[in-house]
Order: C-alpha cells, then structure tokens, then sequence
C-alpha cells in the first residue's frame, strides 16, 4: 500500500499543461488539422490586382463607370433645370447599379465554380 497515491494530489500526465497555463502557444499560428494553407507567392500592387481582376470580370468595372457617369450626368441636368433628362439618367443610373450588382453575383459563381489550379 506504500505504492498508492496521495489522495490530495492529482496526477499529471507527462504531456498535460500545468494548471493555469495556457494549452497553447499564442507566438504562432494554430495548427489545424488537415488545413495546408497555401504559401503566398507574392504581395500584389493595388494596380497588379486592380489589373487581375479586371481580367477576371470585366462586367464589373464597367457598371461602376457607368453608375458613375450617369449619376454624373443626372446631376449636371437637374444642376441645368432639365427635370425630364435628370429623371432618365436617374434610371439609367439604377439600371447601372443593377448591372453591376449582377455582374458580380456572376463573377462570384464563376469564380466558385472554375476548378482550382
């Protein structure tokens, strides 16, 4: 009996944290199981990237200029008195918008469905 252990004493595996101390190490990334992140091969510029997806969706850029040039534009008119051509770039500006809006919906599912490299 001389072998038994201390009642008051808890037993420590080896690998065990000691009470109070945190499980894991905050100066590094966690390490998850079965994710291999992929290593970064370069920083992009704002323009590379700019310029990368343009080339991936164009659709989209094109909206954005043509909300802008219309919103422009409709103001100019309503700035000039002209109701009725500032009323027509108004809607030509939310058709714009919606363009837009649907281009990148379609980019996005383009992008989720081309198979990974």
């Amino acid at each position: 009996m001389a072998a038994a252990a201390t009642p008051g004493v808890a037993e420590q595996t080896p690998g065990a944290a000691p009470r109070g101390a945190v499980p894991f190490d905050l100066s590094q990334a966690p390490n998850i199981e079965g994710f291999n992140p992929l290593p970064k091969v370069k920083d992009e510029t704002f323009k590379e990237k700019f310029a990368r997806k343009t080339k991936e969706n164009p659709f989209v850029p094109i909206g954005c200029l043509g909300t802008a040039g219309a919103l422009i534009y409709g103001l100019r008119a309503f700035h000039q008195g002209k109701t009725r051509q500032s009323q027509l770039l108004m809607r030509g500006r939310i058709f714009a918008q919606g363009f837009t809006v649907v281009a990148i919906i379609v980019g996005v599912f383009a992008t989720a469905l081309k198979p990974k490299q």
